[in-house]
């Protein structure tokens, strides 16, 4: 028996990749979906930085966009990879891949500031990468694996409540001494989602809504100081044209080049707010760009390829043949969506400046390459849904 429990510790290639036997075959719609947005995304993020990259680095109009596709190739890489490998693998690995995530978020508190930040991990002549990224993917594969195992008992608070929430709140607080306060809202969000869908009892959602509303109260009473902090954004979010020497100029130049694309925009490449004028165009405010070059039309192209990544993640879903598969996909593709319909909401005016960037588009390495590896694992599940299915 314990020569048995050798051999099974033991790393197996085979276990690891058996998804690339015959039978198991991949959801090729969602592969279309994925280059599609990818493609998409690596041709807008040239067009809305070009400029910037001229300006601001001595001429070379390709500095965002070459690190952008050596990331783009690293991540269709490990994307076809780990959809060949067993997604059940991840099992094993939840509390080291949290364990890690925890190391990380520690140890971006001591790196240098950026922006009035601390959210990335600078590796000497290898580049940065923000471990928020690896927290998403983290918290999606723990929380999977404690609904599969408690799914009798989600209902009950000490198994449908208790251990999720004291995951997401160890998350938050370290997230929010970086701070990363849109990282934190993506990450809570989906986790309710997650906890929801996995079976947790509705009333325990009511509670935690008013714990909410209690705690936002006494912030308010506490600190009457963030009364008016709170007033002013939103202020410069309804009227950003009252303040255009500080917190109200990007919100307006976002919206001055929206409404100038009209319903086909001015042509690729031709935005004029990218000239300097719309900060963070090529990151946070990248569908402004969009719209003011491809229109409305490019604009709706956008959200039509996000509505339809969301449409094929459920599909896969519902097909999932085990609890866990299902809920990583619904993790992930819920995660992508959330945080690409956040952002639209932003640029467009809808809700108040989060920082949340546009998945698949926004500038951004260590992003881009965990979404088209999360996109693999959701490809892994599709593998294992078709088997035997033709």
């Amino acid at each position: 028996m314990a020569d048995k429990a050798k051999v099974k510790s033991k790393f197996n290639i085979k276990e690891w990749f058996r998804f690339t036997e015959k039978g198991y075959k991949l959801d090729m719609p969602l592969l279309m979906i994925t280059f599609i947005l990818l493609a998409f995304g690596l041709v807008m993020l040239y067009s809305a930085s070009y400029v910037y990259g001229i300006y601001r680095f001595d001429g070379d109009s390709l500095h965002y966009i070459k690190d952008q596709a050596i990331f783009a190739v690293i991540g269709v890489a490990a994307m076809l990879i780990a959809s060949k490998v067993d997604y059940h693998i991840f099992r094993r690995y939840t509390v080291m891949l949290m364990g890690l995530v925890y190391i990380l978020l520690i140890i971006v508190l001591f790196m240098p500031e950026y922006n009035g930040c601390n959210r990335w991990i600078v590796i000497k002549n290898i580049g940065t990468f923000q471990p928020s990224e690896i927290a998403k993917f983290a918290v999606i594969i723990m929380f999977a694996n404690m609904i599969e195992q408690n799914y009798d008992k989600m209902k009950t608070f000490q198994f449908g409540v208790v251990p999720f929430v004291a995951v997401l709140a160890s998350i938050v607080v370290l997230m929010f001494f970086q701070p990363h306060l849109s990282g934190i809202v993506i990450i809570c969000a989906v986790g309710a989602i997650m906890m929801f869908i996995g079976g947790c009892d509705t009333k325990w959602f009511m509670l935690g809504i008013g714990v909410l509303a209690v705690a936002i109260v006494s912030v308010l009473i506490i600190w009457p100081d963030s009364i008016h902090y709170a007033s002013s954004r939103i202020e410069n979010w309804l009227h950003p044209e009252n303040d255009l020497t500080a917190a109200g100029y990007q919100s307006y130049m976002g919206r001055l080049a929206i409404g100038s694309g009209g319903l086909f925009g001015l042509g690729l490449g031709n935005s004029r707010q990218k000239h300097l004028h719309l900060p963070e165009g090529q990151n946070d405010f990248i569908f402004a760009i969009i719209c003011e070059e491809l229109g409305f039309v490019g604009g709706m192209m956008v959200i039509i390829l996000f509505i339809a990544l969301f449409a094929r993640g459920i599909y896969i879903a519902t097909r999932a043949k085990d609890k866990f598969g299902a809920m990583i996909v619904i993790g992930i593709i819920v995660q992508i969506t959330l945080q690409a319909f956040l952002n639209i909401a932003v640029a467009t005016g809808t809700i108040p400046n989060t920082g949340i960037s546009l998945p698949f588009f926004s500038e951004g390495g260590t992003a881009l390459m965990m979404i088209l590896g999360e996109m693999g694992i959701v490809l892994s599940v599709s593998r294992y849904a078709n088997l035997d299915r033709g």
